[in-house]
Order: C-alpha cells, then structure tokens, then sequence
C-alpha cells in the first residue's frame, strides 16, 4: 500500500504544481510530501522531478509516468464508485442454478415480477438437474432440493417439499388403487432416476412406524417434468414431489392415493457461497422467493 500512496501523492504534487499545495490539501507536512516522492523516486530508480526553489518541472520519464499513474488513480476511483453502486442497489447479473422441474414451474413465472421490481438486475437462470459447483462454475446462489451435506455453502430454508403417489383417474379405473404401501408391488411404476432410492419408496404409517416397498419400475427418467406427462397419459404411478403435480391433483387430472401413509417430505433452499459482504442481488432474490414459497406452498393440494 506504501506504493500506491506514494504514487497518489506524486500525483497530487503534480497537479497541484508545488510540494506545499500538495500538503496542504492532502493535509500532511511538506516534508512528509517530499519524503513520499522521494521513496518513489528511489523504488524506480528514477528521478521524475526536477525541483528548483521556485518551481517543478517533470523530467521526460516523469511525465510518462504521471500520465500513466494519473489514469490507473482515476479508474481505481471508478472501480471504489462502482462498488459502492452496486452494493447500494441490486444491478448486474445474478447468475442461478435451479433444478429443471422446479426452475421451469416456480422459477421462470416469478421473474418477470422480481425483475420488474429491480430492473437494473438482470438474470441467468441455469436448469440442471445435476448439483453444480457454485464457486468453480460462477454462480451466485443455486436452489437445492432435499437433505444438504455439510460444506461451505449458506443455506436459507425457502418452504417444504412434500411427495405424494399419484395417477391418472383412467390409470386407477383400469388397475384399481392400492389401499396399503405394499400393493405398489402390482403396479406399473415410474421412477426418477436421480431419487436417492429409485426402486425402493419409504413410508410413515399412522401407527409411527416407517415401512420400506419395493416397487417395480417399468419407466425410468432423469425428468420429473416428462414423468408428469407419463402419467397424465396413464402409464403408471409414481411417487413425485407436490410442487410437479400439485395442480394436476387439484384439477382432477391426477389422483393422489396412500394419503394415510406419510411419504417422503425434504425442504427447499436457496444456498450461496459464504461471504462477509453478501452481494444485494443475492439478498435481494432469496428475500424476493422467501416471500413468494409460502408454508404450505400455493402448489400444495389441499
């Protein structure tokens, strides 16, 4: 830091043509003044003024170098006023990784209205199923799905995550509906491929105990959303979030059944990387979904 200060100062006897105006205004003694130009001089190896008793005059490699130090002051000043702007307000670009499923249903909507209310901020929104590296890949906060591992992230739970087994009416009139969690072994059933446990569902019954099926997977697929198209088509049953077919349910278009039987129910978060000084745009979206993701959500049936 002595380096740049040293730099400043010169900068400042330059302009304001005398070691003694220089110190007045930067509110040190002439001789401190002298003794930063002098450390200058001393770390280049080169004089850059020529002092007389009356006047200055910069030697031809001084004012190369005033010219050069004067701009890189001036964009330094304009790198401190750009931070400052932006962690008044929300601008630039907030860089977010969401799930595929939930981005598409419950992301992209929300935008238009959070953008609307911060129109200097523009967004990059990234579907992927997969968990990404927010740090190595650039991302400014992703929206995770479940049971987090210890790490280095921050995590602001948003809502719940409830499952749900559903099919299409048609589907049950055809096989009938399973009345305990063990009959899902006589049903067509499509899997998520990411699911921890694909082929095995869990349940929590009314007398407290959890009871592990099996099932038989006839449709495998890494989309919750083309899983949803499965089954408005009837081809099976599936154990799914609620925010995938909780308007489907609400509408008649799918039936959830084992109501009695608590399947699984994870959270929704927003996580970021750990910093001292949190971006506004950061703060200014996870606040923005906190207000929209209610407890229970607006997509849960009933």
């Amino acid at each position: 830091m002595d380096a740049l200060n040293d730099v400043a100062v010169f900068v400042q006897v330059v302009n304001r043509g005398s070691f003694t105006a220089a110190a007045d205004t930067l509110g040190l003694s002439k001789s401190v003044v002298s003794k930063y130009v002098t450390r200058l001089e001393d770390r280049l190896g080169a004089r850059l003024l020529n002092r007389t008793t009356r006047r200055l005059n910069l030697t031809e490699v001084g004012r190369a170098f005033f010219e050069r130090s004067q701009r890189g002051l001036l964009e330094i000043e304009e790198a401190e006023a750009e931070v400052s702007r932006l962690q008044g307000e929300p601008r630039g670009e907030l860089r977010l990784s969401s799930p595929m499923s939930f981005g598409i249903l419950h992301l992209a909507p929300l935008l238009p209205a959070f953008q609307a209310r911060y129109p200097e901020l523009s967004v990059d929104m990234v579907l992927d199923d997969r968990k990404v590296d927010l740090v190595d890949e650039g991302f400014d906060l992703a929206i995770r799905i479940g049971e987090l591992p210890d790490s280095s992230l921050v995590a602001r739970r948003l809502g719940p995550c409830r499952h749900v087994v559903c099919g299409s009416p048609e589907y049950f009139a055809r096989h009938g509906v399973p009345q305990s969690p063990e009959e899902l072994a006589q049903h067509a059933a499509l899997t998520y491929r990411y699911a921890s446990s694909p082929n095995e569902w869990r349940f929590l019954g009314a007398d407290g105990n959890y009871r592990q099926v099996a099932i038989n997977s006839r449709l495998q697929m890494n989309s919750s959303l083309a899983l949803r198209e499965a089954l408005l088509n009837g081809a099976g049953v599936t154990l799914t979030p609620t925010f995938v077919v909780g308007a489907d349910i609400l509408a008649g278009r799918l039936k959830a059944v084992l109501q009695g039987y608590q399947a699984l129910e994870v959270s929704i978060y927003a996580v970021y990387p750990q910093r001292k000084h949190l971006s506004p745009k950061i703060c200014a979206f996870v606040d923005f979904l906190g207000e929209a993701i209610k407890d229970p959500p607006h997509w849960e049936p009933g």
